[in-house]
């Protein structure tokens, strides 16, 4: 069911005051996402004509604008993906481990998205296939699919990354599998500790070779009062948290399906739009129980600024393999470990069946009979500008 209020009804309504009031900060990728969102299955992209077999019934069904950063647009991508992936799984329990950043060093990555954001990733990854290898812990090596998210329930900037892990991992030798222990995966703690060293060695590393852009608040920090700014930032702790495994595959694809392809807010959580306000659900984590549910309401704006604080750098990948789960040889590897479980590859059709069932036909409103794409076309009524309009599926 279509959601009563969208980001889209809240960009068309507030959107151009929006861009005349920050037209000297509003980038362009935040000019893109906002214009492919406006646009998203309306006619300004055109589209084409369903037609019902049984009673004649013709619908228009308007062009997607596949922006990344739309709420609209991430079902079809979602599926896609996550069919894709039912041929990576194990029968071994899964965990999920959650690396964020402190306010601190979340502040450089906002001003410097693209930098810091991979380093995340990659010292997330890094640091659980370090203390993964240690012989003391596991001593093999893991399989690792990291999402980044950068918001929190209120929108506001979060960085974080959920790692979906496999628990176990391929010995040294490959000659057999390593379980990890009923229910624990590997201590928080010391993955805490490892991740806080290696990330501000990596962050003093791109600092130190120019890679580190400042600005407003933060252009005081030369090279002095970054070394501060990053001892202050040793003497804290840093939140890693480890979820309780899952129950199966099927959790866990349900799992991935919702984390992959989230963006910072969802229409569904917008209860109320009009001129003065926007009222959107959030959970505050502070509170129990029912207590967690809440109403925020924002100055459109200000929710719009909210918003454009997680449009990601062009050809910035969110969703990142490493370990045997590389990209660079995940078939093979995967391909081992079932070997090493006994497990069977799955059916050669279950990516192609799911893909199938994603081109299901629509339903007639009037006789619930399938309706079909006829061929005909509709013209956009007006052709997008360049830089208004991107698609983005990265």
């Amino acid at each position: 069911m279509r959601p009563t209020f969208e980001v889209a009804d809240i960009f068309r309504r507030h959107g151009s005051s929006y861009r005349r009031e920050n037209a000297g900060h509003l980038g362009r990728g935040e000019r893109r996402v906002m214009g492919a969102i406006e646009a998203c299955r309306t006619p300004r992209l055109g589209g084409h004509v369903n037609a019902c077999d049984d009673c004649g019934r013709t619908r228009i069904s308007y062009n997607s604008c596949r922006n990344r950063h739309c709420p609209k647009c991430q079902g079809a991508a979602r599926k896609e993906w996550v069919d894709a992936r039912v041929a990576d799984l194990l029968p071994v329990p899964y965990f999920h481990v959650v690396f964020t950043l402190p306010p601190g060093i979340a502040e450089i990555a906002f001003h410097n998205k693209a930098v810091v954001y991979a380093l995340l990733m990659r010292i997330a990854a890094q640091t659980l296939q370090a203390v993964a290898a240690d012989p003391k812990r596991l001593g093999a090596e893991i399989g690792i699919v990291a999402v980044l998210h950068t918001w929190g329930q209120a929108m506001t900037h979060h960085p974080h990354v959920h790692c979906v892990v496999p628990g176990g991992g391929l010995s040294p030798g490959r000659s057999r599998w390593v379980a990890c222990r009923p229910g624990f995966f590997l201590p928080v703690r010391v993955l805490s500790r490892l991740f806080r060293r290696l990330f501000l060695t990596a962050l003093a590393d791109v600092f130190a070779h120019g890679e580190l852009r400042f600005s407003n608040e933060l252009s005081h920090l030369n090279d002095e009062a970054f070394t501060r700014h990053l001892a202050r930032a040793r003497r804290v702790e840093w939140v890693v948290y480890s979820k309780p495994p899952f129950g199966g595959p099927d959790q866990v694809l349900a799992y991935l399906g919702r984390y992959t392809h989230r963006v910072a807010i969802a229409n569904s959580r917008i209860v109320e739009v009009d001129d003065g306000h926007v009222a959107f659900r959030w959970k505050d984590y502070r509170g129990n129980g029912r207590d967690r549910e809440k109403i925020m309401r924002l100055d459109p704006r200000e929710f719009i600024r909210r918003f454009l604080l997680h449009v990601l750098p062009a050809g910035f990948h969110r969703m990142r393999h490493f370990g045997f789960l590389a990209n660079s040889h995940r078939r093979d590897r995967i391909g081992l470990c079932r070997q090493l479980l006994d497990q069977p590859s799955p059916a050669g059709g279950q990516q192609q069946a799911g893909k199938s069932q994603h081109r299901q036909s629509y339903e007639c409103p009037d006789c619930r009979r399938p309706m079909h794409r006829t061929g005909i076309t509709v013209a956009p009524v007006s052709p997008p500008r360049p830089s208004s309009f991107w698609c983005d599926t990265s």
